[in-house]
């Protein structure tokens, strides 16, 4: 078996070379003088960047695309679900500082201008703009075939998009809060979601699109392969509008649920009762050969969404994000252990 990341390296994806150039664009870009004082909320590491617009009011801003799961959408020609997962990566982050999202600009750049094409890719955009009650006033369509290849080409495109919110200034959750006993209240997943497609489908490489491995419960590799990431904002802002104190907010994404540590590197995340793996990831793990710390490393495993709250009200925070999202549990405890993940046994 794979050591960590030794699997989604092989696939192409370096992950310490992907932080690192993160970390260089940063140390150039901290150093902009915009000739007044900065109207940036300091939140380093969350989900979302937070403007001051007033004394009392902020803008959450967070862009994101939808990576290679588009690869899938074109060799498949199913295009009318990757729109879902282009709203729902950017407004679960949004919603991850307390914000409520209003609006998503689009950025569609194809290959080809493609009238049919475009509707489809609409048609997901407009039911992930309902699914997180935002609107999507404008965007761009940029035709770019000296830059985009498709699978195959010309049908070739790339989507992104910005998402901004509306958040009081004293009601953003920073994750400043999050202290050991916590409870960390787990929402399941719906599959991959937008993250570590490079490695699903380089796992996946041996087996069509048609095909049913046991693994799916009857589901075709396509199907699970492009299920839509959840949209977690209406059960969120629920939440936050409720009386059940919120500590921290954590959309899990790239690298599972390491993305707990974004919010307080004081504490650690004990995982004690996973929610259950879909059947995809153990696919994954079977075909291509990849441990369980990798796994857990790289994908979400069931988990899409994690909110932080006191432990005395864990059972209420889990009994109104359930009727959002049947399965909604309470998945682990905050510990004393500063920057460690404690993963489940096995793992």
């Amino acid at each position: 078996m794979s050591s960590d990341a030794d699997a989604y390296a092989a696939s192409g994806v370096d992950i310490p070379a992907s932080d690192r150039t993160v970390d260089a664009i940063v140390e150039v870009l901290r150093a902009i003088d915009p000739g007044r004082p900065s109207r940036v909320v300091d939140l380093p590491g969350h989900y979302a960047s937070v403007l001051r617009v007033t004394d009392g009011l902020g803008i959450a801003i967070g862009t994101d695309g939808v990576g290679s799961k588009i690869v899938v959408a074109e060799e498949t020609g199913r295009l009318d679900t990757v729109g879902i997962d282009c709203i729902a990566m950017n407004v679960n982050d949004v919603v991850c500082v307390g914000a409520e999202p209003i609006a998503v600009l689009d950025y569609l750049a194809v290959e080809r201008a493609d009238p049919d094409a475009g509707a489809a890719i609409a048609r997901g955009l407009r039911a992930g703009a309902e699914a997180a009650g935002v609107e999507i006033p404008g965007g761009e369509l940029a035709v770019l075939p000296e830059l985009i290849q498709g699978h195959p080409s010309p049908h070739g495109f790339d989507l992104c998009a910005s998402c901004i919110g509306t958040v009081a200034l004293d009601a953003i959750v920073t994750g400043a809060q999050v202290a050991p006993g916590d409870a960390i209240v787990g929402l399941p997943s719906s599959g991959i979601h937008s993250n570590g497609y490079t490695l699903a489908r380089r796992a996946l490489s041996s087996l069509g699109y048609d095909e049913r491995p046991p693994e799916l419960g009857g589901a075709t590799v396509a199907d699970a392969l492009l299920e839509p990431t959840v949209i977690y904002v209406r059960a969120v802002l629920e939440l936050l509008r409720s009386d059940v104190p919120v500590h921290g907010l954590a959309h899990i994404t790239g690298g599972g649920l390491t993305n707990l540590l974004r919010l307080n590197r004081g504490v650690g995340f004990a995982i004690e009762r996973p929610l259950p793996v879909p059947g995809i990831f153990e696919l994954i793990a079977r075909l291509g050969r990849v441990d369980a710390r990798e796994m857990w490393t790289v994908f979400n495993m069931g988990c899409g969404f994690a909110c932080i709250v006191p432990e005395a009200r864990a059972d209420d925070a889990v009994a109104l994000l359930a009727a959002h999202h049947p399965g909604t549990a309470r998945i682990g405890t905050v510990t004393d252990r500063a920057g460690e993940i404690g993963w489940p046994p096995g793992v």
